[in-house]
């Protein structure tokens, strides 16, 4: 099996909180003469962590970007904790003190790239906490959006003490090798079961409610889409934010990521431009 995270670039990492959340920091290649950029925090999703932008990063450290990559407690190398006692509200506590110490160590916010549970966790802290720009990739929706463009029949799954890893039992999909899919096999882990309860529709959730009046720095929206009913949601969420929109056809959840068609990433690149010059 072709381990990615094992061929990320070389990085410092440190562990920070009382949970000892577990922080990697890559330094981009940047020119002398490179003007000034706000960093780039990447925040994970449910069952992941930081591995799960292995492809993603070379990308942006190529580039010059600075880049940080979290992992909420009880995720990948962070601290273990009881996942039944986890709630939504302690993830953006995590993602709070991780911004906190980049403001600390570099003296402006971050850009947040965020993925799946990590994009409403990003929406939720940015109605109170400064950041320069958010992408959301293939986010959770919000409960605004999900009374725009619901689920079509939603099959409820109630959550019990934890969510256990996904089994991942295909041997490919529409965007991933079966390297992709064993590279995530080797990682996955469970979930907290009250987090999903929060915010996720699949377990019966209300849904997070997001103030999209308190968010004001520039955003993008980037969707895995299906059908029409991926694409509605995809631009209900960018409208309700005031982002931009890219819908991504024939491309998977998690492809997104760590597939072979993780073209976000140059739509990402091109996003990041305004930032050039800060």
């Amino acid at each position: 099996m072709r381990d990615y995270a094992k061929e990320r670039p070389e990085h410092t990492e440190k562990y920070i909180g009382e949970n000892d959340l577990f922080l990697e920091m890559f330094h981009g290649n940047s020119d002398p003469g490179q003007s000034v950029r706000p960093p780039l925090l990447f925040v994970h999703g449910a069952f992941t962590g930081s591995w799960m932008w292995s492809k993603y990063i070379p990308h942006f450290i190529s580039a010059g970007w600075n880049s940080y990559c979290v992992n909420l407690r009880g995720h990948y190398k962070s601290r273990s904790v009881d996942f039944t006692k986890i709630l939504f509200e302690d993830y953006l506590e995590d993602i709070r003190l991780v911004i906190s110490e980049i403001v600390e160590e570099c003296g402006t916010p971050p850009i947040v790239i965020a993925f799946s549970m990590g994009g409403i966790l990003s929406q939720k802290l940015a109605e109170s906490v400064k950041i320069a720009g958010l992408v959301l990739i293939d986010s959770s929706i919000c409960r605004e959006v999900h009374a725009e463009a619901h689920y079509r029949d939603l099959a409820l799954r109630m959550p019990d003490l934890v969510v256990p890893a996904p089994v991942r039992d295909e041997q490919i999909s529409t965007d991933e090798t079966f390297e992709d899919i064993e590279f995530q096999r080797k990682y996955l882990s469970m979930e907290s079961a009250k987090a999903f309860s929060e915010f996720s529709f699949h377990f019966g959730a209300e849904g997070i409610s997001i103030e999209s009046e308190k968010i004001t720095c520039p955003s993008l929206v980037i969707c895995a889409v299906n059908d029409e009913s991926d694409d509605h949601r995809g631009l209900a969420t960018a409208r309700h934010i005031g982002g931009e929109y890219l819908g991504l056809w024939g491309t998977t959840h998690t492809g997104l990521l760590v597939g072979q068609r993780y073209y976000a990433v140059s739509r990402i690149m091109v996003w990041l431009a305004r930032f050039d010059g800060c």
